[in-house]
């Protein structure tokens, strides 16, 4: 923009050149004006401020790697024990920011969500109808319509 000014372009044939608004050419120029090519940088504080900071992003994803505390754990006697019984079994969205608030950090699901995402940890709800090592254990039979399509044992 600065070039294309000094060449002698006005304002809205260096819009048109660039592909911008008018606008924003004439605030560049004014930048350029006022403070030089350190006008030019980048001028930090733009935007939304972080609403928790890095440390307690790293309590979250701390948190989701820790075990829940309503899963159950065998004891050394061979008993099943959970930390806290009333404590949710696996992790959802909802239970880890309740967990994260109870460590004292505002946030809710939505932006706990955000995080996992940004840091690329993905999650799977976990599957209470797989299938059982006990012996007595009973599969169902048919699905339960006509409309349910059963599965082939053998591929063709």
């Amino acid at each position: 923009m600065i070039d294309l000014s000094w060449s002698g372009l006005r304002v809205p044939a260096i819009a048109v050149e660039l592909d911008c608004s008018q606008k924003t050419v004439r605030c560049w120029l004014h930048r350029f004006n006022r403070s030089g090519l350190q006008g030019l940088d980048d001028q930090g504080g733009q935007g939304r401020k972080r609403r928790i900071t890095e440390e307690e992003r790293s309590r979250i994803i701390a948190l989701v790697k820790s075990v829940p505390p309503g899963r159950l754990r065998w004891e050394p006697v061979g008993e099943l024990w959970a930390f806290d019984e009333l404590g949710p079994a696996e992790w959802t969205l909802d239970s880890l920011a309740a967990a994260a608030r109870a460590e004292e950090i505002e946030v809710c699901r939505s932006q706990v969500r955000r995080i996992l995402l940004a840091e690329g940890v993905r999650w799977r709800r976990t599957r209470s109808w797989t299938r059982s090592k006990d012996p007595d254990f009973v599969p169902k039979g048919q699905g339960s319509a006509a409309s349910t399509p059963t599965r082939s044992s053998a591929r063709r």
